[in-house]
């Protein structure tokens, strides 16, 4: 196979590499999966630690099957909007299950 116009051959292909590129980024960034997040309402009692609260649900929330459970501290840190790990007796903490 002979290339007959180098120029209108290059030209070809930056423009399919181009397309391929705008289309990875509209697919990448489409969640077809979307599904709101349900959360359950849990209140602190005597004893609880973020790091016990974490291990409960690593072992019986699907949510958060196969997470670490620094990861799992981390989220529910960021969800419930805490600075720290300390919690407090009654306080209330949102918890994802879907």
């Amino acid at each position: 196979m002979k290339i007959v116009n180098m120029k209108k051959f290059v030209r070809s292909i930056v423009l399919m590499f181009g397309i391929l590129i705008i289309l990875g980024f509209i697919f990448i960034n489409k969640s077809f999966s979307h599904t709101e997040t349900i959360y359950k309402k849990i209140f602190i009692s005597p004893g609880d630690t973020l790091w016990t609260i974490a291990k409960y649900e690593k072992n019986n929330n699907e949510y958060f099957d196969n997470r670490d459970l620094r990861e799992i501290i981390y989220e529910l840190k960021r969800i419930n909007d805490l600075n720290d790990s300390n919690l407090k007796v009654g306080q209330e903490l949102n918890i994802p299950i879907i």
